[in-house]
C-alpha cells in the first residue's frame, strides 16, 4: 500500500486531511463472483489499522460501488468476510468488488463528512442517495458596496455579505424578496447599473427601491434600511414591525401623512411575509425539520426550513437505492449528504432516534462552527410540526407513487407505438439552434423513466465549415456523440447508451443521423424523428418519421402525443438557451480579450484611455506605453499581437 504523510488543517473537508491508501490487489475478472471478492477484501484487511476512515469497494472497473464509514476500519471491513451475516443486497455487492481505498481520519466524525462527499461525487449504486439536481436558493445582501444590494444567490457562498436560507424553491426565494423590497425598499440593481443611473429607475415610483444611486437618500437612511431587513432575516421580526408602526404613528402625528403612508405600505408586506406562512413556526428560532414515509418499498423525506421564526418553504426528498435498508439509516444518510453543501441550522427536529445521532451532530457541528443539536420531540408545538411534515411526507409519497404509475402506463403505450423492444430507460433527444448558421450549436437532453435528468445534459459547439447546413450539423453532433460513448463503453454496461433517440426535425434529420450511425456501425438504436404536422402547432398533428422512411401520428388528445411534445420542447428549450448563451457573448466579447496576459483590468484602463478597441490596435508602441496602468512589457506584447511581422 501507498500511503500520504497524515495532515490536520483547519478545514475539515480538505482533501490533505485525509490519508490515502490503495490496496494493491486488484483480481481481473469482472463476472459476479462471491469467493473472488471475498479474496480481495481479505486481502484489503491484512493492511488495515483499527482507525477511523472512509472505504470505497470498487468492481472490475474501477467503479465505485459503495462508500462507507467506520470507527475502526479493520473491524468494519472485515465484517463484510462473514458470508452468514450480510443480507442478498450486501451478498451481491461483495460478489462484484474487486478492490478497494482506503482513505483514514482523525475522527469517526470527519470520516462522516467525508463519506457524505464521496457519495455525492461518485453516486455508488448500493448507497442511499439525496437525488437533487440544483443547489438551493438563498438570500444574499451583499456587502461590497457602500448601498448593498439584496439578491437571489445559488451555488458557492464566495461573495461577502450576509446569507439567508436555505429557501426551499426559487418562488419562494422570489416572493420573499419581493416583499423584502416592499419592506425595506434595498435596491436589486447591479452595481454596473446602479453607477449609471441619473435619475431614478420604475422600481423608486412603484415604492420598492429607495433610489440610493440618485440620492434620494443618504447613507445613514439607507444604513438604517440595512439595519432593519439584517433584524427581520434574523429573527426579529415582531421588533421591526414594531419599530415600523410607532415610526408610522409619529408620523401621522406630524402631518407627514406621505411618510406615513409609505411606512404602512412597509407594515403590509411584512404582514404579508408574516402571514404567507403554510406553517406557524414562530419562536422557533432557526431549525429544519425531517420526516420519513414508506409505501410500496419507496421512500419520501419531507423537510420544512424555518429561520427567524418563519418558513422559508418545503420540499419533499425521494431518495434511491433504499431497499433493504432502514428508514433510521435512510434518514441519517439523507442528512450527512444535504448538509455537505446546505450549512446546518442549530437544531434538527426529526420523527424518529437516529442512531448515529450523536455522531451525526458532531460532525455537522465540526462543518458548521457552531453546536447542532438533533431531537425527536415528543410534546408541544415541536412535536405538532414534526407529525404534520409526517402528514406532508405521506402525502408526497402516495402523489409520487400514483404519478409513477400513470407514468410507466405512458412509457408502455410510447414503447407500442414506436415499435420499441421494450420500455426505454434512457431517452436522448437532440435539437440544433443557429441564426442563418451563426453561433450554431447542438444540444442533447435525456429524460429517464422519472423525468428528465439534467445533470447529464450536454452543448455541441458546431465546428462544420457549412454551419448553414441543418443535416450537416445533426450529422456533426451524432457522430461526436456516439463516437465518443463507443470509446468510453464499448460494452454498453455502464448506462451511457440511449435506448431510443429522438430528433427535433424531419425526414432529411433522420436521414443524416441514420447515415452517421451505420458509418460507425450502429445499427441497433432505435431513433425516431419528431416533426410538426400541416398546422405546425400544438394543436397539430407531429409525424413521427421512422428509420425505413415509415410515417404515423397519434391522436391530438392522446397522452403519449403529449409525452413526446414535452420531450421535444424540453430539447427545443435547452437548444435556444443555449445558443442565446453563445451570442450574449459575442456581443459583449472584445478584441483585447485575444490578447495574451490583457486581464480585465488591464482592458478596462486601455479601453478608458484610448475609447475602442480599435485605436488601441493603431496605437503606436509609444502610445501604449504612455497609457495608466500599462507597463513597457505589456505595450510590447500588445504591439507584437497586432503586428506579428514587426
Amino acid at each position: 500500500m501507498s500511503r500520504t504523510e497524515p495532515g490536520t488543517p483547519p478545514n475539515p473537508k480538505g482533501a490533505e486531511r485525509f490519508n490515502e491508501e490503495r490496496a494493491t490487489h486488484t483480481v481481473k475478472s469482472a463476472q459476479p463472483d462471491l469467493e473472488t471478492g471475498l479474496a480481495a477484501i481479505r486481502e484489503t484487511v491484512r493492511a488495515l489499522k483499527p482507525r477511523p476512515g472512509v472505504y470505497r469497494m470498487l468492481d472490475a472497473r474501477g467503479d465505485v460501488l459503495y462508500v462507507g464509514k467506520a470507527r475502526a476500519l479493520k473491524n468494519r471491513v472485515a465484517n463484510y468476510t462473514q458470508v452468514a451475516n450480510l443480507s442478498n443486497r450486501l451478498l451481491r455487492m461483495v460478489a462484484q468488488t474487486r478492490r478497494m481505498e482506503i482513505v483514514t481520519t482523525n475522527s469517526e466524525a470527519e470520516a462522516l463528512l467525508l463519506e457524505a462527499q464521496l457519495i455525492k461525487r461518485f453516486r455508488p449504486p448500493y448507497n442511499v442517495l439525496l437525488r437533487d439536481d440544483k443547489s438551493f436558493p438563498f438570500i444574499l445582501l451583499r456587502a461590497e458596496h457602500a448601498f448593498p444590494r439584496i439578491m437571489k444567490h445559488r451555488g458557492a457562498r464566495r461573495a461577502k455579505g450576509n446569507y439567508y436560507g436555505p429557501f426551499a424553491s426559487a418562488g419562494s426565494v422570489n416572493k420573499t424578496i419581493n416583499a423584502l423590497q416592499k419592506l425595506f425598499l434595498l435596491r436589486s440593481c447591479t452595481d454596473s447599473f446602479f453607477e449609471r443611473r441619473d435619475r431614478p429607475c420604475l422600481l423608486y415610483q412603484i415604492r420598492r427601491c429607495s433610489a440610493p444611486c440618485v440620492g434620494r437618500i443618504d447613507q445613514v437612511g439607507y444604513d438604517e434600511l440595512v439595519r432593519q431587513a439584517k433584524e427581520f432575516l434574523g429573527g426579529k421580526s415582531t421588533a421591526v414591525q414594531k419599530e415600523i408602526e410607532t415610526q408610522m404613528h409619529r408620523a401621522a402625528e406630524a402631518l407627514d401623512f406621505e411618510r406615513a403612508a409609505m411606512l404602512r405600505d412597509r407594515l403590509r408586506a411584512a404582514t404579508f411575509i408574516q402571514g404567507s406562512q403554510a406553517i406557524n413556526a414562530a419562536g422557533m428560532g432557526d431549525a429544519d425539520i425531517f420526516a420519513l414515509a414508506e409505501h410500496g418499498g419507496q421512500v419520501g423525506i419531507q423537510a420544512f426550513f424555518i429561520r427567524g421564526g418563519q418558513n422559508w418553504g418545503h420540499r419533499a426528498f425521494f431518495p434511491t437505492h433504499t431497499e433493504g435498508v432502514a428508514a433510521e439509516e435512510v434518514m441519517s444518510g439523507v442528512l450527512a449528504q444535504f448538509y455537505e453543501e446546505v450549512p446546518p441550522p442549530r437544531l434538527l427536529l426529526v420523527d424518529r432516534v437516529l442512531r448515529d445521532a450523536g455522531l451525526l451532530a458532531e460532525a455537522l457541528r465540526e462543518s458548521a462552527g457552531h453546536k447542532v443539536e438533533i431531537s425527536v420531540p415528543q410534546r408541544g408545538d415541536r412535536k405538532r410540526l414534526v407529525e404534520q411534515a409526517s402528514r406532508n411526507a405521506s402525502e408526497a409519497l402516495e402523489r409520487r407513487l400514483a404519478e409513477r404509475g400513470t407514468q410507466a402506463k405512458i412509457l408502455r403505450e410510447m414503447s407500442d407505438f414506436l415499435e420499441l423492444p421494450e420500455v426505454p430507460q434512457r431517452i436522448e433527444i437532440y435539437d440544433n439552434s443557429h441564426i442563418q448558421g451563426a453561433k450554431a450549436v447542438g444540444a442533447m437532453v435525456v429524460a429517464g423513466p422519472e423525468g428528465f435528468l439534467r445533470n447529464q445534459y450536454r452543448k455541441f459547439n458546431i465546428r462544420s465549415a457549412q454551419t448553414d447546413d441543418d443535416f450537416g450539423m445533426m450529422r456533426e453532433v451524432m457522430h461526436r456523440r456516439f463516437s465518443r460513448v463507443q470509446e468510453e463503453d464499448p460494452d454498453r454496461d455502464r448506462g451511457m447508451w440511449p435506448d431510443l433517440v429522438l430528433i427535433d426535425g424531419g425526414k432529411g434529420q433522420m436521414s443524416s443521423v441514420r447515415d452517421t450511425l451505420e458509418e460507425l456501425g450502429i445499427e441497433d438504436v432505435p431513433l425516431i424523428a419528431i416533426a410538426k404536422g400541416p398546422h405546425h402547432g400544438r394543436e397539430g398533428r407531429e409525424v413521427f418519421h421512422f428509420p425505413d422512411g415509415r410515417e404515423k401520428t397519434l391522436p391530438v388528445n392522446s397522452p403519449v402525443l403529449f409525452h413526446l411534445q414535452r420531450l421535444r420542447d424540453e430539447v427545443h428549450r435547452y437548444a435556444i438557451g443555449a445558443h442565446r448563451e453563445k451570442r450574449s457573448r459575442a456581443i459583449t466579447a472584445s478584441p483585447l480579450d485575444e490578447i495574451p496576459g490583457i486581464g480585465p483590468a488591464r482592458k478596462r484602463a486601455l479601453l478608458l484611455h484610448f475609447g475602442t478597441a480599435g485605436k488601441v490596435r493603431a496605437a503606436s508602441l509609444e502610445d501604449l506605453q504612455r497609457a495608466p496602468g500599462v507597463s513597457a512589457g505589456v505595450a510590447q506584447a500588445i504591439w507584437d499581437f497586432y503586428h506579428p511581422g514587426g
